[in-house]
Formats: C-alpha cells, sequence, structure tokens
C-alpha cells in the first residue's frame, strides 16, 4: 500500500470515530430529553390533580370566635390567592336559625354542641361536626374593678348593674349552668342576644359587670378587667365545626376547616385563650 493510501486510511478511520462519537452523544441527549419530558408530564399531572381553590367561602361563627377566625380568614386567602373569606358572626341559636332557614353558607362553628344539634337535625350539615376548641366563662368588671368583685357571688349585690348573655345563646346557657351549681340567683338589668354584646356593656360603662367568655375579656385588652371563678369548671362549652350539606364553594369549605383544625390554627386559637377539645 502507498504511503498516500495510508494517509487516506487513517483520515477516514478518524472521521468515522468522530461520527461515531457524535451519533452516541446525540442519543444520550435525546435519552435525556425524553426522560425530562417525561419527568415534567409527572409533575404536571400530580399538580392538576390538586385543582387550585377559588371563589368565596361563607362562615357563620360564634361571635367569640371574631377575632380568631378573622385572623385564620386572612392567613387562608394568603396561603390560597384567588379566594376570600367572609364571615357572619353572632349568637349561635341565630346563626341555626338563619341556615336551617336557606342562608348561603359554607361552615358552622358553633359556640355550643346544643346550638349545633339546630342544624344537623335539619339535615343541613355534611358530615359529623367536630369539637376544634373549649371554652369557659369569666366575669368582665370595668377596669380597675371598682366595685370589687370577687366571685360570682359578689354579682348578686344590690345596685351592681350586670349583664347576661340569653338564656337561648351559649354563653348565657352556661352563665345560668354555673349560677345553678352555686346555688345564685341573679337578675341582671338586660339579657344580651350574643357575648360581644354583653361586654360592650360594660365596655361603654352602661353596666358594672358581664358574665362572657375568657377569650372575649383577653380580646378586650385593658377595656375591661377579668376575674376567674371556680364555677366556671362545671361550665365549660365546646364549640363544633362543620361543612354545610349545600356548601356552595365545599372545595374551599372543608380546607378552611382543615386549617381551623390543624396545628398552626390550634396555636392562633389557644393563644386568643380557647382550650384544646
Amino acid at each position: 500500500m502507498t504511503r498516500s493510501a495510508r494517509r487516506t486510511r487513517r483520515t477516514l478511520q478518524v472521521a468515522g470515530a468522530g461520527v461515531a462519537a457524535l451519533l452516541a452523544l446525540s442519543a444520550c441527549s435525546s435519552s435525556d430529553d425524553s426522560s425530562s419530558s417525561g419527568s415534567s408530564g409527572t409533575s404536571d399531572a400530580s399538580s392538576s390533580a390538586s385543582p387550585k381553590l377559588s371563589g368565596t367561602v361563607t362562615v357563620f361563627a360564634a361571635a367569640s370566635l371574631k377575632e380568631s377566625f378573622t385572623a385564620l380568614g386572612k392567613e387562608f386567602e394568603k396561603e390560597h390567592p384567588g379566594t376570600k373569606v367572609t364571615f357572619n358572626f353572632g349568637g349561635s341559636d341565630t346563626l341555626a336559625a338563619s341556615i336551617t332557614g336557606g342562608a348561603p353558607a359554607d361552615v358552622f362553628a358553633a359556640a355550643s354542641p346544643k346550638t349545633m344539634a339546630i342544624v344537623t337535625d335539619k339535615g343541613d350539615a355534611s358530615g359529623t361536626p367536630a369539637t376544634f376548641v373549649r371554652n369557659q366563662l369569666e366575669i368582665a368588671t370595668l377596669p380597675g374593678n371598682p366595685d370589687k368583685v370577687a366571685s360570682l357571688k359578689d354579682l348578686t349585690k344590690s345596685g351592681l348593674k350586670v349583664i347576661l348573655c340569653d338564656k337561648t345563646v351559649p354563653c348565657g346557657a352556661a352563665a345560668q349552668k354555673a349560677l345553678e351549681a352555686s346555688g345564685l340567683k341573679l337578675t341582671p338589668v338586660s339579657y344580651e342576644q350574643d357575648v360581644k354584646s354583653a361586654l360592650n356593656k360594660v365596655v361603654l360603662k352602661e353596666a358594672d359587670a358581664a358574665v362572657v367568655y375568657k377569650t372575649d375579656v383577653k380580646a378586650a385588652g385593658g377595656k375591661v378587667e377579668g376575674v376567674e371563678f371556680p364555677e366556671s369548671a362545671k361550665a365549660i362549652n365546646d364549640y363544633p365545626i362543620a361543612l354545610l350539606k349545600d356548601a356552595p364553594n365545599a372545595a374551599a369549605a372543608k380546607e378552611f376547616i382543615a386549617l381551623v383544625q390543624s396545628a398552626e390554627g390550634q396555636q392562633a386559637l389557644s393563644e386568643a385563650g380557647f382550650l384544646k377539645p
């Protein structure tokens, strides 16, 4: 073989090796792209499995939950952009009557099992309500406690203007239970339809004292002074929460209930003064 022929053969061998290397590289690249594409497809499928929440969640809740639920509502909106949580706070019995009367709502959080039963007995709840917190009574007095109220019995003093929640409202029913346990009779200057209204009478100095929840005294800050009484331990209220049967936004409502029951939600409620279920 001539020298020229040998050079040509070596050149072809080198070129052939280069082409083979390029083909192998191309095959690897194609394989990587395919793998990457497959991974992306799996991720897309996974994300589409849990649809994004949107729309308004309407929550009917006991008046005593106002501060803590309002904060949790803002947190929910932050965690789920595109959602809006609206609240209707009031006496649990009034809220329950509105729900059974056809008022559109997604969630009901009551201050007692008895008021929740108004809704469940009518078949307006979806599933079994769950107790998520408990609450205990406390006496709210004017700042500095000028009337020196130190016990439940002190509320029976002549001339003392005392406010109670209506007996049909959970805080009123609990107060009656505590009074009966003590063998005391108390005639208030007025019965209020929810605990915030009762507390507000003291804040506005229209009354000397009111029997409310510890959480309400705490939420009022320096506007009132709280007085604990041992009989309150015999009248602790369980708070149940439920998804409503005809909830307009059931998907988001379930997630709001999950937030309330989560460690984060329970922490917020504990800080507000609620007891663990």
